[in-house]
């Protein structure tokens, strides 16, 4: 598709790859071509992404720092736990390398405690579909509900299983979800969950965009070509929860102001 697109006249492409690790061979072939190319919402695998930008074959990717926003998370939760108690982490697939950066932010957040915070389980590959998570979830509240005194979750479906389980059950788990699901939202306002931390697709999507069109068209160059920028995450509680998208999208556009800046030269 991406193929037809070139021959049709395209000269721009923002990319998501949903298969990171050999994602670099389609932006090598674009580049060759003499096309503007951005990796969008997930960066190659197999590097440091902040530290190795030469192995970044698009020209830029910018996408959610998971690691950070992984840590932003826990934190939020140990704040609602009082500070101690057992943690519990649902994720994805357990050899991403997203969520090896979202793990590693957790274990950060629960460091820090001092050891008033234990980990209690990571229960990781339950976001294939929302039926393994709900499963996996109502296992662990049956099995471990009482013990647990937070919740982290730093995948889609878990996230709306663990609210959906801590909602039934009436357990008082604190929960920190991911993404800004109505469901998870609505959560959100009614109390049964603490709050969640949502990316940046929008931001994603307007920077990405004009910094493409700037690229395309030869106005600008990158001076670092294949560097990583962090879009964003937001943590959202029910005293944000009508008012994060405005945050998100200044941020945005402060991140523009610095492609404009800082990380291009446009004559």
């Amino acid at each position: 598709a991406i193929d037809a697109m070139a021959a049709q006249g395209y000269n721009a492409f923002g990319v998501f790859g949903v298969s990171p690790t050999d994602i670099n061979t389609t932006f090598a072939g674009l580049k060759a071509k003499g096309f503007a190319v951005g990796s969008l919402a997930s960066c190659p695998g197999g590097y440091d992404i902040v530290k190795e930008p030469q192995k970044n074959s698009a020209d830029f990717c910018l996408s959610t720092d998971t690691g950070k926003a992984a840590y932003l998370a826990a934190t939020a939760v140990i704040e609602q736990m009082g500070g101690k108690g057992n943690l519990v982490h649902l994720t994805g697939n357990a050899v991403d390398a997203n969520t090896i950066r979202r793990m590693d932010g957790v274990k950060q957040a629960i460091a820090e405690t001092g050891g008033k915070v234990k980990l209690l389980t990571t229960i990781t590959d339950i976001d294939s579909d929302l039926q393994s998570a709900t499963k996996a979830v109502t296992d662990l509240l049956a099995a471990k509900g009482k013990q647990i005194n937070g919740i982290v979750t730093t995948a889609y479906n878990p996230a709306v299983a663990a609210t959906d389980g801590v909602s039934s059950t009436k357990l008082p788990i604190k929960v920190i979800a991911i993404d800004d699901d109505q469901k998870i939202l609505d959560a959100i306002r009614s109390g049964v969950i603490a709050g969640t931390v949502v990316q940046n697709p929008w931001g994603q999507g307007y920077v990405g965009s004009w910094v493409l069109s700037a690229l395309g068209t030869k106005k600008c160059t990158m001076n670092t070509p294949g560097l990583y920028v962090d879009s964003g995450s937001f943590l959202v509680t029910k005293d944000n929860v009508d008012t994060y998208n405005d945050t998100r999208q200044t941020t945005s556009r402060e991140i523009l102001t610095a492609f404009q800046n800082e990380y291009m030269t446009c004559n």
